[in-house]
């Protein structure tokens, strides 16, 4: 998985106790999500194996309601405990088949989102909250067959994991709905079943080795596909070929949804993503889909294929992930852009090791160590052992753990078996010890010419004639970047040159540091910076735009004008950004001014994703914190299910109440609202 922050994958002992006794075989679910109730209810089928006696089976299921619970045909007794579904008589030594209805209302892990065909439904299960929505298995080491029968509108699209084998009706399930069914081969642990539901379309395309791809987006969307998209099928062949075992699971798919919680998910066979990534032809160059895409995308093998056993060995899903998908950008953009990030990499674990002390093989440890920092412990074993060994180790790795759970111990001693590495020591340095060596890591980084010539540039005290004469070189673009922002405190007469000969290389990047680097833009530069708003990124026209309204009040219509029509990327960024410009500047009519902020106040109500609602909230605050429409949709924020937006709500929420005025303000409006906002804004005002 790609985000920030996760949940450790957890192994309680008692589940421990019943992997040893028990055996999940296969889940046949018949599911059906309603959207106005925000519930979900079914009937579940599991075949399970009793291969020692027990007293008591366990399945997990989060606050869910049971009823017509049967083993081998006959009802049985059984207690919910409000976390699991307990079993205590019925089953036999051998081969058992339970069958159950339940429903739900889950606080987590599924989500409704949208309505009419807006609508999404989506889940995001990882660590160990499936149970939330389908009982299941919270230890990811019981492995199961999961095969979904979702029953929902027929205007919509669903998708789970697996082979989409039909669209039918199941009896028991409403008649006036489609049954999309999806088989699973394999098993694969709970945390990795997945359920999306929206106004999709499709593409489809075949890999190589003849593994077909499908790739959604939101039908409003069809535009974006191949920006998404693009470099997908060059990196599935790419990581097959160099990892050694075909891509195990049959199909592979991938959807975005609005409001995910984090970049990627890599359920197996449908890796969910966040809507942010879907992209035009110049969004693409500012952040794209790429990196995540195959992060992802190598899951499918490290995680999903095999699992680590414990949060412990978590790194050997994340870091090879992490490592494998640097490997695909190198395949596609070179060595340069490899050490570049590689050096990007060590840069960060060199600033966090001040403070982080945790080590790689922790369930504690930082995402930072398990997927940065694992990427770079791979890196040195590969460069020590070679890539063939390497190849040749995690090829006999995969195949002889494949569909299993594994530990750092059984990855490593293979590669000793191989290659006759000194994997203690390797364990020692770069899994048991916290920090992170940065001599070491550059003593593999100046292997490429270029982190060479970039680090004596660091060193170096050059001229401005030496500086300019690199501009003009074909050096890759972090050391012309480098050059232009060593040299922003420079007299502008000084650095014209520089700026001049940045712009003239026409390399988004490099031009984007020109932007980044001149707040304050002299007259005799204007019409060269001017061309800042030309290039293919909505970063750089967003900065330029930003300088140049504030550099030359005069020309601010004229440069409004010019960008009215831009609406950036999915954040919105530069269209809010347009539209603050717009209510700051004096010469515009008192009625586009009320619209723009009207606008404004549009993009950060509950019609728009977080990301949106945040940056428009973020002006708001500035323009006008006390105005009660931007007080009722700032209080809203705090009752978003992503915690990353609701943390935003609560900071700013807090940090405002204790402002006396508007405390008064707030107070004054939980008298005349609504019960559900009343409660909320009282919520705030009675914390101690």
């Amino acid at each position: 998985m790609f985000r920030i922050l996760f949940s450790l994958l957890l192994v309680s002992f008692s589940f421990a106790q019943q992997t040893d006794k028990v055996d999940f075989i296969k889940c046949d679910a018949y599911i059906s999500p309603n959207e106005s109730q925000k519930t979900i209810s079914g009937k579940v089928i599991y075949e399970f194996k009793v291969k020692r006696a027990i007293d008591t089976i366990k399945i997990d299921a989060i606050n869910m309601e049971f009823s017509e619970v049967a083993i081998n045909g006959k009802s049985v007794n059984f207690k919910n405990s409000g976390k699991t579904l307990d079993l205590f008589e019925g089953f036999k030594n051998g081969k058992n088949k339970l069958t159950f209805s339940y429903s739900a209302k889950p606080k987590q892990t599924l989500y409704f989102t949208g309505e009419g065909e807006n609508l999404q439904i989506w889940t995001q299960g990882q660590g160990r909250y499936t149970s939330h929505w389908l009982p299941s298995f919270d230890d990811v080491n019981e492995k199961v067959i999961f095969n979904l029968n979702i029953s929902f509108h027929p205007n919509l699209t669903a998708i789970s994991n697996g082979i989409h084998e039909s669209n039918g009706i199941y009896p028991p399930l409403s008649n006036s709905n489609v049954i999309w069914n999806f088989k699973m081969q394999k098993p694969m642990s709970s945390y990795l079943v997945m359920l999306a539901i929206g106004n999709f379309e499709k593409q489809n395309i075949t890999t190589k080795s003849g593994t077909p791809l499908e790739f959604y987006l939101d039908k409003n969307d069809v535009s974006k596909f191949e920006p998404t998209y693009r470099y997908s099928k060059e990196m599935f062949d790419y990581l097959e070929q160099e990892i050694g075992v075909k891509y195990p699971w049959g199909i592979y798919r991938q959807v975005p949804v609005r409001d995910f919680l984090y970049a990627g998910m890599e359920n197996t066979t449908s890796t969910i993503f966040s809507q942010d990534f879907v992209l035009d032809e110049i969004g693409f160059n500012d952040r794209n889909y790429v990196n995540v895409n195959a992060h992802e995308l190598a899951h499918q093998w490290f995680g999903d294929l095999i699992t680590a056993q414990s949060g412990k060995h978590h790194w050997l899903q994340e870091g090879f992930a992490t490592y494998y998908a640097l490997l695909a950008e190198r395949h596609l953009f070179g060595d340069d852009y490899f050490y570049e990030e590689l050096n990007d990499y060590a840069e960060q674990l060199k600033r966090a090791s001040k403070t982080d002390l945790i080590p790689v093989m922790d369930e504690k440890a930082s995402s930072l160590s398990f997927y940065k920092k694992g990427a770079w412990a791979l890196h040195v074993m590969r460069e020590d052992i070679g890539a063939k060994n390497f190849q040749k180790a995690v090829k006999k790795y995969l195949k002889k753990h494949q569909y299993k759970n594994v530990n750092t111990d059984d990855f490593l001693k293979i590669v000793k078996e191989i290659s006759g590495y000194d994997v203690e020591n390797f364990k020692k340095v770069w899994l048991e010890k916290a920090g992170f060596d940065m001599e070491i890591a550059q003593n593999y980084l100046s292997k490429n010419k270029f982190i060479q010539e970039y680090f004596a540039l660091k060193k170096s005290k050059k001229s401005l004639v030496e500086l300019t004469e690199i501009l003009k070189s074909n050096a890759y673009y972090p050391i012309k970047q480098y050059i232009v922002y060593q040299t922003r405190n420079l007299p502008f007469e000084e650095r014209k040159v520089i700026l001049e000969t940045a712009l003239a290389t026409n390399d988004i990047m490099v031009r984007r540091a020109v932007a980044e680097s001149t707040p304050v833009i002299p007259k005799a530069f204007q019409s060269q910076y001017e061309t800042l708003l030309e290039d293919n990124s909505y970063f750089t026209k967003e900065i330029a735009l930003m300088h140049l309204c504030e550099s030359f009040p005069e020309n601010r219509l004229r440069y409004l004008e010019q960008t009215k029509n831009i609406e950036g990327n999915n954040d919105k960024s530069f269209r809010l950004t347009w539209l603050a410009l717009a209510i700051n500047t004096d010469s515009l009519s008192e009625e586009i001014k009320a619209n723009s902020y009207q606008q404004l106040l549009d993009f950060a109500s509950e019609k728009y994703e977080s990301s949106v609602r945040q940056n428009a909230l973020e002006l708001l605050l500035q323009l006008n914190p006390n105005d009660e429409k931007v007080i009722e949709l700032l209080f809203k924020t705090t009752v978003h299910h992503k915690w990353q937006f609701t943390k935003f709500g609560r900071d700013n929420v807090r940090s405002l109440l204790k402002n006396q005025e508007y405390r008064t303000q707030v107070e004054q409006m939980a008298t005349t609202s609504d019960a559900n906002m009343k409660e909320l804004y009282l919520k705030y005002l009675n914390e101690k």
